[in-house]
């Protein structure tokens, strides 16, 4: 019989959302449970674990003893000198390495103002309710001012657990969840291997909200490919009209290394939209968004538009006007912008009328001997540096 689990010190995953910049990112759970999707390479060749909660609550511990010595040592501007960062690192009397992280993570904390806590990684709430429960209510315990715990969740895994169960992981601190539902359309669904269909996903986001938890949703514009478009833009949107979730978070499609959807492009199997065909599909899906109230943010660096960012009714015009003004544009102005953006030579369509930032632009059109026919291969391969 093999022995239990033995403790290697303070673990953090590989990703979290940009809105956690500044959380605490504490690791429960290693890698993804599902980790079918086609479009994601982010943990394909590693297995999924559960860490023992006494692990994570070893790391919590970890970090509270940090933050209060960091908290002492800190000066105004939140900068600690190296012989105080290492002296702290070798007070900790463990493994260095583990040590380390442990420092890192307790210093971007209190940096941030310690008010967010994120739970790594994929799926965090496929752990035993009573043992998440234990894990919060460490976390209050142990950072009391804390306004904010969050974590990824599968929506077949949330419609699995009890509104019962929802409430009381709401009560111990748990108060937003992000949802990748990705596409409301079955069709798109089953294509990438999301294992889930449109009508869990309704009940998973509506599951959330009655339990009183901000939800996140994130919609992928582009992955229904060319033939599904129009279904992707529609039936996301009719699906998200049904949830009225917090939040609805666009991230348009890349294609990188490492995703089984990158192959099959590669392979003739997947047909990818253009820079203008996604916006053409991103402005049907905020055309057909009605009769809630979500805030939409476009916070990746993967969406041409960075300016779609607003609160539903009122904010719908605003919402749309930057994607119909791209549309309206000359194609070589089209292409001057994509380019732009997706070097970070402009970060917003009002950088077209900065002579710098078009000139910057410009050079980076120049070297890669861009044009209106070759735009969409070399914005597909810029995008895959952002994945």
């Amino acid at each position: 019989m093999a022995g239990k689990e033995a403790y290697s010190g303070f673990e953090q995953g590989p990703y979290r959302p940009p809105s956690e910049a500044s959380s605490l990112l504490l690791r429960v759970t290693r890698n993804c449970p599902w980790n079918h999707c086609t479009f994601c390479p982010l943990y394909k060749g590693s297995t999924f674990s559960r860490r023992p909660v006494d692990h994570v609550l070893q790391d919590i511990d970890r970090v509270r003893q940090y933050t209060e010595a960091l908290k002492q040592t800190l000066d105004r501007d939140g900068r600690i000198s190296h012989s105080t960062f290492m002296a702290l690192l070798q007070g900790g009397g463990r493994d260095e390495g583990s040590d380390r992280q442990a420092l890192h993570a307790a210093l971007n904390f209190v940096r941030g103002g310690m008010r967010s806590i994120f739970l790594q990684d994929a799926n965090s709430l496929i752990l035993k309710p009573g043992d998440l429960i234990r894990i919060l209510e460490r976390l209050k315990e142990s950072f009391p001012g804390v306004e904010r715990i969050t974590s990824y969740a599968r929506a077949k895994t949330i419609a699995r657990i009890s509104g019962q169960d929802m409430e009381r992981l709401a009560r111990a601190g748990l108060n937003r969840v992000h949802v990748g539902l990705e596409s409301g359309s079955d069709a798109v669904l089953a294509r990438v291997k999301k294992g889930v269909d449109k009508a869990t996903q309704i009940e998973a986001g509506l599951k959330v909200r009655a339990a009183g938890m901000e939800l996140s949703e994130y919609h992928m514009p582009g992955l229904g490919g060319k033939d599904l478009s129009r279904e992707n833009a529609l039936e996301t949107a009719d699906a998200l009209n049904q949830i009225n979730p917090d939040f609805i978070r666009l991230r348009s499609l890349a294609l990188p290394e490492g995703a089984p959807l990158t192959e099959q492009h590669r392979q003739g199997e997947f047909t990818k939209l253009g820079e203008v065909d996604t916006a053409r599909e991103l402005l049907l899906f905020l055309e057909s968004l009605g009769g809630i109230t979500s805030k939409v943010r476009s916070d990746h660096i993967l969406n041409l538009f960075p300016e779609v960012d607003g609160t539903l009714p009122q904010d719908k015009d605003l919402l749309m006007a930057p994607v119909r003004e791209y549309l309206g544009l000359p194609a070589q102005e089209q292409l001057l912008y994509s380019l732009g953006r997706r070097s970070q030579a402009m970060s917003g369509l009002s950088d077209l009328r900065d002579p710098a930032k078009r000139h910057a632009a410009e050079q980076v059109r120049v070297a890669l001997e861009a044009n209106v026919e070759n735009m969409d291969v070399w914005v597909n391969r810029i995008m895959q540096g952002f994945v």
